[in-house]
């Protein structure tokens, strides 16, 4: 790196630091354009009425601009073949081209910049369902005094691990779940961020969210050796004994089981509209409507969820075409069904005759997609695995599975979705996988950190790639929304939770207080 030097045009420009005026200003106004541009041209389920996206032209080839260059002098917007000024930006990327150096440069001042113009116009343009309350405006964050002290007195550790869990005897299908926990950003931040200390919980023995805090502390440890989650075996024993023992488990049904027990461990977790950090990172909801073919009436549920499984198609080890891509699978989850005489009986005609349809009306934060590989026959004496193949992508879009999206789609002129499509897009972080029999199978695992993949099979960590992912046979998928959407104004249930009980201790402390004035009292006037 010791070669290596920027810009000094680029430098010299950011030095002066005038975002009110001059290029630094026409650069943030032209990427907000463009992302203005991209958002209109992007909305889910647009139609023949919306309104044309205007196409900028070069102003000198007055040929069409998939990517504008825009100079930061002047007006002029073109090819960039020739100019008299020295900077240009490409504003589908915020790139910035110095005519002087004849190449793109960087600087990390306007990388900032790019990315706060195109964040306000995405905060614009969304709406939540919080009746008459705006988007929450994005500040960055700016440490305090405490927070710098802190800071400084805190140890440094890795920002990425990717250490491997011994097997405890057949234990594959915990260490998978437990990778895909430690490489979920939500959890990993909420853990990290010490919203739960081990040392501070007052629940005195199988407590999951202590286990999960020890598992985050010990995983970003300076250690190169495997760790054994002994103590998060023996809790998941005692808290859910159809797991305990060394037999082989379902890898799904481990990951439903630890949820409910961080669930009922968190502070402040209700059971009712509850955002303890489980709910706020897995929960959705899925809105079945049930339509009377005689007299139209139509009766709604929501129901919460905290997976969506899968129905596959195909037979052990056919390879069905078209029929096993998640997107199918999907559309198949949500497609109306006509429901049987002895299923459903209209409450207002009382006749059968009624189509069911689900769709979802609140998507998590970080959906796990499970596929329905283990089937199961009476009283499961016969069971079978599914080996079909599914095809599933990096990035999957959510949107048209929703209930505003789908409704839209049986009507004519319809209006896109709130807010842009980035919205609800998901990115793929971790995939697990069965392989061999049903009866002797074994569980292995991929995760990723930003880019890179790795490989997880209990102790063993390996380097993989994308294609290796998306290749494997899926039985657990993990994403995460690429752009998360917040609440306005409402407080997280754990902080109302440690909020109470500070409120509380202080009014234990001021009875004690009187408490002892009162025995004072009575001891003086005894004296009299």
């Amino acid at each position: 790196m010791n070669g290596i030097q920027g810009c000094p045009h680029i430098a010299a420009l950011v030095g002066l630091g005038d975002l009110a005026s001059g290029p630094l200003r026409k650069f943030q106004e032209v990427v907000a354009w463009e992302a203005r541009r991209a958002q209109q041209a992007k909305t889910v389920g647009a139609t023949v009425t919306r309104k044309k996206v205007s196409i900028p032209f070069c102003s000198t080839c007055k040929v069409p601009l998939p990517r504008p260059f825009v100079c930061l002098h002047c007006s002029y917007a073109g090819c960039w073949r020739k100019s008299q000024h020295i900077f240009c930006a490409d504003v589908t990327t915020g790139s910035i081209f110095c005519s002087e150096c004849k190449d793109f440069v960087y600087h990390a001042r306007l990388d900032e910049l790019y990315r706060a113009a195109v964040v306000t116009e995405e905060e614009k343009q969304t709406r939540f369902q919080v009746a008459k309350k705006p988007r929450e405006r994005f500040q960055s964050w700016v440490p305090t005094a405490h927070d710098v002290v802190a800071l400084e007195n805190a140890a440094t550790i890795p920002c990425q691990r990717r250490r491997g869990l011994l097997n405890l005897g057949q234990t594959c299908f915990m260490n998978v779940v437990l990778q895909c926990f430690i490489h979920n950003p939500l959890l990993r931040n909420y853990f990290l961020g010490d919203k739960h200390n081990n040392r501070q919980c007052k629940i005195e023995e199988d407590c999951t969210c202590c286990e999960m805090d020890k598992l985050f502390a010990e995983i970003y440890l300076d250690e190169p050796t495997a760790f054994g989650p002994v103590t998060f075996l023996v809790t998941t024993w005692r808290k859910s004994t159809e797991l305990a023992g060394y037999q082989q488990q379902d890898a799904h049904e481990f990951f439903i089981s630890t949820l409910n027990s961080i669930h009922s461990s968190s502070r402040g977790s209700t059971n009712i509209s509850c955002n303890c950090i489980v709910h706020s990172t897995f929960a959705g909801q899925l809105q079945s409507d049930v339509v009377c073919e005689r007299c139209g009436n139509e009766t709604s549920t929501v129901d919460p969820m905290l997976d969506i499984s899968l129905e596959l198609r195909g037979k052990p080890g056919e390879v069905v075409a078209g029929e096993n891509t998640l997107t199918t699978c999907l559309k198949r989850y949500t497609q109306p069904e006509k429901l049987g005489p002895q299923q459903y009986s209209c409450s207002k005609c009382g006749k059968s005759g009624q189509v069911k349809s689900g769709r979802m009306s609140h998507l998590p934060n970080s959906p796990l997609i499970s596929f329905q590989r283990f089937e199961h026959k009476g009283d499961k004496s016969v069971s079978r695995k599914i080996d079909t193949r599914v095809r599933f992508p990096a990035i999957l879009n959510m949107a048209p599975f929703t209930t505003h999206v789908m409704k839209n789609a049986e009507k004519e002129n319809t209006n896109g979705y709130p807010g842009p499509i980035t919205m609800y897009e998901y990115d793929l972080f971790a995939v697990i996988n069965h392989e061999g029999q049903i009866n002797n199978g074994h569980y292995t695992n991929y995760a990723r950190y930003e880019d890179e993949w790795y490989r997880f099979d209990d102790d063993k960590v390996t380097a993989a790639s994308l294609g290796s992912v998306i290749a494997s046979p899926a039985y657990m998928c993990f994403y995460v929304k690429r752009h998360l959407d917040y609440k306005p104004y409402t407080t997280p249930s754990y902080v109302l939770k440690r909020e109470n009980e500070v409120a509380r201790e202080k009014e234990i402390e001021r009875e004690k207080e009187l408490s002892s004035i009162k025995e004072l009292e009575d001891a003086l006037l005894a004296t009299v």
